[in-house]
């Protein structure tokens, strides 16, 4: 009798625990909604293809500077397989399973590669991380792990290039 007792105090310690977890992420969602907003609509016309498609999994959003503070608002920061393909008026982020992601060309800052993002930890320069400006002026650094990371130098050269002339901060 005794350990059946145990048996169902743990596991309705379990529940309070899973509950809790999902209310804080609640909570979370709702301190970020504002800051937020609503995302970037994809345009009729992208432009011309920059770069191919490259493939691999999107790591979440996070506020930016910070690598680990996701984004709880909708489904930015929920992991998903992914194509990103870069085009002359943005880049897309196509997700499986979840709502396309437009970043609009003059709403990139930087570009670059880091070893972690959104608590997904690679080795050197393993995750493509594009920083940029919501519709509301708010920061957020948007992580992808590319299945082929020799595209990578590609995605940096080029989207540095195009944006050199709107950021004046160093990303180091």
């Amino acid at each position: 009798m005794e350990r059946t007792l145990w048996v169902i105090g743990l596991a309705a310690l379990f529940v309070v625990c899973l509950w809790l977890m999902y209310r804080g992420w609640q909570n979370r969602a709702a301190r970020q909604a504002a800051g937020i907003g609503e995302l970037p609509v994809v345009p009729a016309d992208l432009g011309a293809q920059v770069l191919e498609p490259t493939t691999g999994l999107y790591l979440g959003s996070t506020m930016a500077p910070s690598w680990q503070d996701r984004i709880a608002v909708g489904d930015l920061g929920f992991r998903a397989t992914a194509e990103l393909t870069r085009f002359e008026r943005g880049i897309l982020l196509e997700r499986d399973g979840a709502t396309v992601i437009w970043i609009p060309q003059e709403s990139i800052t930087a570009v670059r590669t880091e070893r972690g993002h959104a608590g997904k930890v690679m080795t050197e320069d393993g995750v493509l991380v594009v920083r940029w400006k919501l519709p509301t002026g708010t920061e957020i650094d948007t992580g992808f792990r590319g299945d082929d990371k020799s595209v990578y130098p590609a995605w940096t050269r080029g989207l540095q290039a195009d944006t050199s002339t709107t950021t004046g901060d160093d990303e180091g």
